[in-house]
């Protein structure tokens, strides 16, 4: 049985429409007015409700809007004389869900009320499902369990409601995109797009397209119009992940996006306006890029509005063991694999450079090359074992040219060391001289064998007059 809510300062037609209302089975709370039904809205709780569009106090349309402040999910049906309809279809375009004139005919009045109800269960469900989506999607992947991390997941759930910006600092691998995506998660904009762009990856003469889009035929290549991840994010939230790396002129059309909420597409007449939260991320001390000129100012301030510096998993050993079993899990599957005492204890000793992404390449390979189900410090490959090297870094091994490199000393690069000072700049000259002369130039390549962006290459080539 549905309950109906029934507004009409028409006497003889409200008792006329409830009887009609009560013989199809429906459970009816009737009023001469709004104020009336006001008072038992609350309590009364219906399913629909069927009101009179012209009446004295609170008119029909005042009905409207104060239901869909209690519950959108309620339909409303307008009771209208036929000469009123334009008021009526005025208020369905404010939300009614239909309208019927006076006099009423029952088959019509049922029909409606039924087709009322089904959208009224449509709309209900709908809202389960979001809630449900919406509990999933706030119980993001960020397994911890240290005090530091704590005190962050905190922080993410007193800003996320907010719309400032966050700037996320915190060495290579620590998981700033898995916590901007949590920040997101847990705003409300968690239900509209989340759009991340890598700033240290997009090659320079691109960079422009990729964050602002571009119209057909803007540059040689544009064959059509491509949205840029600015427009891709309306609504939502952008992540812009490296944000040191962006080339000096589009920090200032970046500065220009923040203030005016604008976006210049490229080859296009006019701004396009975006809603979008802005959230940052940094391996980079950018502080020390400001003082050497290689980062807007105002920029950084406008990005630094809630700073969050993410601790490298060497300072947050705490974290490890419930990291490393949240990643046999993974890649285990439903294969029963556990871990040693002692491989816990091996891997709380070492340093992770690589920090949480080394721990979980590490785990990937344990367990796929596993023998057994129990795996053991001993099945750490050698270098994975070392805890030392240099600065007491580990020594990690991230492939053929990385072993390479690791295993030469620092005379295959620079010769041997002068006995008086030395000067960084000048090995760094010397460094990117060499690798020119290896590629014969190639700027593109020289930059991916030193594994730096090219622009960063062209600014070094700059600051030490390299030709």
């Amino acid at each position: 049985m549905s309950r109906i809510m029934l507004i009409d300062d028409d006497t003889s037609l409200r008792e006329v429409v409830a009887f009609t209302l009560r013989e199809q089975g429906h459970e009816v709370d009737a009023h001469g007015t709004g104020e009336s039904a006001f008072g038992s809205i609350e309590s009364f709780r219906p399913d629909v409700v069927i009101t009179d569009l012209k009446m004295p106090g609170i008119d029909g349309m005042e009905v409207l809007r104060r239901v869909a402040d209690i519950d959108a999910t309620i339909p409303v049906i307008m009771l209208t004389a036929f000469g009123s309809i334009t008021d009526a279809v005025e208020a369905m375009r404010h939300g009614a869900y239909d309208y019927l004139t006076k006099p009423y005919d029952r088959d019509e009045l049922r029909l409606t009320i039924e087709q009322a109800l089904e959208r009224r269960r449509l709309l209900l469900e709908n809202r389960t499902l979001r809630d449900r989506l919406h509990e999933e999607t706030r119980r993001v992947e960020f397994v911890h369990a240290s005090a530091a991390m704590q005190e962050i997941l905190a922080m993410i759930r007193r800003i996320a409601p907010t719309e400032a910006t966050v700037l996320l600092t915190g060495e290579s691998g620590t998981g700033k995109e898995v916590l901007a995506h949590a920040l997101h998660s847990c705003s409300d904009r968690w239900d509209k797009p989340f759009v991340a762009i890598d700033c240290a990856a997009i090659p320079r003469d691109l960079m422009e397209s990729e964050l602002f889009g571009h119209t057909k035929g803007a540059f040689t290549g544009a064959v059509k119009d491509k949205p840029g991840k600015f427009q891709r994010a309306d609504g939502g939230t952008l992540l812009l992940d490296e944000i040191g790396d962006l080339p000096p002129e589009l920090q200032t059309k970046l500065l220009r996006v923040i203030e005016t909420r604008l976006v210049d597409v490229v080859g296009g007449q006019q701004p396009v306006p975006v809603d979008v939260r802005l959230i940052a991320a940094t391996n980079a001390d950018l502080e020390e890029k400001v003082q050497r000129g290689e980062f807007r100012h105002d920029l950084y301030y406008r990005l630094h509005v809630i700073p969050i510096h993410i601790p490298p998993l060497r300072a947050r050993t705490d974290d490890i063991p419930a990291l490393w079993e949240h990643f046999v899990r993974r890649y285990a599957g439903d294969s029963p694999v556990r871990s040693s005492p002692g491989l816990v204890r091996a891997l709380m000793a070492r340093r992770w450079p690589g920090n949480v992404r080394e721990l979980a390449n590490v785990c990937q390979r344990l367990v796929l090359l596993r023998s057994t189900d129990v795996l053991q410090a001993d099945d750490l490959p050698p270098e994975e074992q070392r805890s030392g090297g240099p600065g007491g870094e580990a020594v990690t091994g991230g492939g053929p040219s990385r072993n390479r490199d690791a295993g030469r000393s620092s005379g295959d690069f620079l010769g041997e060391l002068p006995h008086d000072q030395l000067s960084l700049n000048d090995v760094e000259r010397d460094i990117i001289v060499r690798a020119l002369a290896k590629y014969g130039g190639n700027r593109s390549r020289t930059a991916a064998y030193l594994r730096i962006p090219r622009h960063v290459l062209l600014y070094r080539l700059e600051k030490f007059e390299i030709k």
